[in-house]
């Protein structure tokens, strides 16, 4: 039985409006929050022992991460240089150069040398020995169509047609690969992309290149024995029969609020041929949480925003306060009040956001469920507009005339 871990789109360097400078160390505080949070998942593969970690693309935010950036994330790897433990770096979108030019943000790591240090950055099969046996890891990095195409092959092509052909493409591609395979060694594909059943979250937003979806159907081959992804932010398991198992570790850190309410973590695998047991393991991270109201039909506005913010646990959180008001209340908001409350959080952000005076709520007359006459449902809605006072009467008159078949009041409005 071979022990994997197995972590995905560490994406240090990420959110950094999110944090502020530490006096201390002249670092951001959400860089130093990633880079815990990967210590953590590197403490566990040390502490098991693991005999390997796969690790699914995206190691920063992208190709040309600052020198202090590029630390934090080889300080934690190099770790398991020194505890003798095997590892597969994969290239996902956000590490390559010009968007499918090489792994740049990580092909240091195959320049040096380290032994056991696997680069994937391109599509290839590596057998691995470890501490429990040998294993084989087929690395697929992002691949955008420029990869398997020409221009001249996508000319006049719908997008239907060449996500098609790009499919079929990489299907020879990676049965060239499967062909290879020792049918009797434990198999781990490791892949960055983006699978045609995952729920998305944050990478949506961050994606960088045009990728294209790849069909599960694909990856669950019998010559794999896990298929180990990135990309996708969300954990999830793609395949509920794991046979085998597609997962999604997810994103080891929130990188913004879209992913406010999912929990992340890595994934441990007890690994041999023809099965693949495996665990989400949760990782602390920093909390976000958003405090909404609606405060435009309050008479003390204020009072239901100080009321909403005691009700949450905002310590050390990564908090946003937004309201809604109308234009005339904003006299009412004692925003030096607002910012003493949320000084216990990590970091804040407060947003005010006016309710437009066209956009009034429906009349409870006018509800779908109540049967009224036109004419009186217009009369109604006359009677609730103040800027409609002068024209109501005439157009009470022509509604009437229009309702009633008059041909003559119907030809002087059309």
């Amino acid at each position: 039985m071979i022990k994997i871990l197995h972590l995905s789109d560490v994406h240090m360097g990420s959110g950094f409006s999110h944090g502020r400078v530490n006096p201390e160390t002249g670092l951001n505080t959400r860089l130093e929050d990633f880079a815990n949070t990967l210590s953590k998942c590197i403490d566990r593969a040390i502490s098991e022992p693991v005999d390997l970690v796969i690790f699914g693309g995206d190691a920063f935010p992208d190709s040309t991460p600052p020198p202090f950036v590029k630390e934090a994330f080889a300080g934690q790897f190099s770790r398991l240089v020194d505890a003798e433990i095997p590892t597969v770096l994969l290239v996902g979108n956000h590490d390559q150069y010009s968007q499918g030019q090489g792994g740049a943000s990580l092909g240091i790591y195959r320049t040096l040398g380290i032994p056991k240090f696997i680069v994937g950055d391109r599509l290839d099969t590596h057998r691995i020995e470890t501490r429990s046996g040998p294993v084989q890891v087929v690395t697929l990095p992002w691949l955008t169509r420029s990869t398997l195409m020409t221009r001249s092959e996508t000319e006049n092509l719908s997008m239907g047609d060449v996500n098609q052909l790009l499919t079929e493409k990489l299907t020879i591609a990676l049965e060239g690969e499967i062909r290879r395979l020792d049918p009797n060694i434990p198999t781990i594909l490791l892949a960055h992309l983006m699978a045609d059943k995952a729920i998305l979250g944050a990478e949506r937003f961050l994606a960088v290149g045009k990728g294209f979806n790849i069909p599960v159907s694909m990856l669950t081959r019998p010559c794999f024995d896990y298929v180990a992804l990135g990309h996708v932010h969300k954990h999830q398991n793609l395949n509920l029969s794991n046979n085998p198992p597609v997962i999604y570790p997810g994103s080891i850190e929130r990188v913004d609020f879209s992913e406010e309410k999912e929990d992340k973590g890595f994934v441990l695998v007890n690994l041999e041929r023809g099965r693949a047991d495996w665990e989400f393991c949760t990782l602390p991270v920093r909390v976000f949480q958003t405090i909404k109201v609606k405060v435009s039909d309050s008479e003390n506005p204020q009072s239901e925003l100080v009321k909403a913010i005691g009700k949450t646990e905002i310590q050390d959180a990564v908090v946003r306060l937004i309201y809604q008001l109308r234009s005339e209340q904003l006299d009412l908001i004692d925003n030096a009040e607002l910012h003493a409350l949320l000084g216990e959080a990590h970091s804040y952000t407060i947003q005010p956001e006016l309710v437009s005076q066209l956009a009034r709520p429906r009349l409870p007359e006018l509800n779908a469920n109540n049967s009224i006459d036109p004419l009186d449902a217009l009369k109604t809605y006359l009677a609730s507009r103040e800027d409609l006072k002068d024209l109501a009467e005439s157009m009470l008159e022509a509604a009437q005339g229009l309702l009633g078949g008059d041909e003559e009041v119907r030809q002087q409005i059309l």
